[in-house]
């Protein structure tokens, strides 16, 4: 099992990355690579954040590039989608599509699946998180450990990554210096306490999710079953409970959501807690649908 910790450079995803690097890979597919025009030029950003974007691309699942052979990027199915109906990234469902891609990557983005699936702490600090992926790591892999310093700068990133700039600052923030993540819009990570410099998950609230984004992830999760107990989605890794960080309460609130648009059926007799997929979709016909009732409730 490959692990990867600080792929990043130590940029988190800014406003208007993915999109620009999704105009260029489609302009351009081996635009990282080409000898003839320098990416930095052509992006207008530095070498270091180059490879950030590069690597961000890749980690939430909008490009994919062969591991050998000419290192091409192109569009996955799911970024063709995305690429096609919110190139600007402006729905809070693409945001949470991208959170799910970026959650469950433990190859790419090993300290992010780590975070949302495995850590449980209501409450952190620096070093808690940093130990328990340590402790993570040495269970998981024969490696000896990564490097103290990567872990530290993976967590910055996720901090950097959820949490917006006017919370986490001391100063005033002025708003034309905006460099805060897209990620930050969803409410997942919070200060707990300033003074001590400790963080907490939170809540989104369920209002913000969309029917069919939650579905996606419940399909993808799925395989081929058509029943699901809500502790597994709950609490599996790569579920809704865990990569939202949803509570019992919010979990079920998501679903009936899910349930009204006549998609599944909660049930909940005979001591059994589970939804039943009424049909079957995959991740990305859901997404498609997401897609196409925003455009219809826009112009409905």
């Amino acid at each position: 099992m490959s692990m990867k910790f600080r792929a990043h450079e130590t940029f988190f995803i800014r406003k208007g990355w993915l999109s620009k690097g999704m105009e260029r890979v489609v302009a351009k597919s081996d635009l990282f690579v080409s000898k003839v025009e320098n990416p930095m030029d052509v992006l207008g950003i530095g070498s270091n954040m180059v490879k950030s974007l590069r690597y961000w691309l890749q980690a939430v699942d909008l490009t994919s590039e062969p591991t050998s052979g000419k290192r091409v990027q192109t569009l996955t199915s799911f970024g063709a989608i995305v690429y096609e109906n919110d190139r600007y990234i402006e729905e809070i469902g693409t945001l949470y599509l991208l959170q799910y891609k970026l959650a469950k990557n433990k190859s790419d983005a090993t300290a992010w699946y780590f975070f949302f699936n495995d850590f449980t702490m209501s409450e952190f600090s620096r070093e808690d998180f940093v130990q328990s992926i340590l402790n993570y790591i040495l269970m998981e892999d024969n490696v000896s450990s990564a490097a103290i310093r990567s872990l530290n700068d993976d967590l910055a990133c996720i901090i950097n990554t959820y949490l917006p700039r006017y919370k986490s600052s001391t100063g005033k923030v002025s708003p034309e210096n905006n460099i805060d993540c897209p990620f930050g819009e969803l409410g997942l990570v919070d200060i707990a306490n300033k003074k001590q410099k400790t963080y907490k998950k939170t809540t989104p609230s369920p209002k913000t999710f969309d029917p069919w984004v939650i579905l996606a992830v419940i399909s993808d999760q799925a395989g081929d079953r058509d029943e699901i107990g809500l502790n597994e989605l709950l609490k599996s890794p790569c579920n809704i409970g865990k990569v939202f960080n949803l509570d019992a309460v919010s979990l079920l609130d998501v679903l009936h959501e899910v349930e009204k648009m006549g998609a599944i059926k909660i049930i909940r007799t005979a001591g059994l807690d589970i939804i039943h997929l009424k049909e079957h979709f995959t991740f990305d016909e859901c997404v498609q649908n997401f897609y196409e009732n925003m455009s219809e409730g826009i112009l409905g």
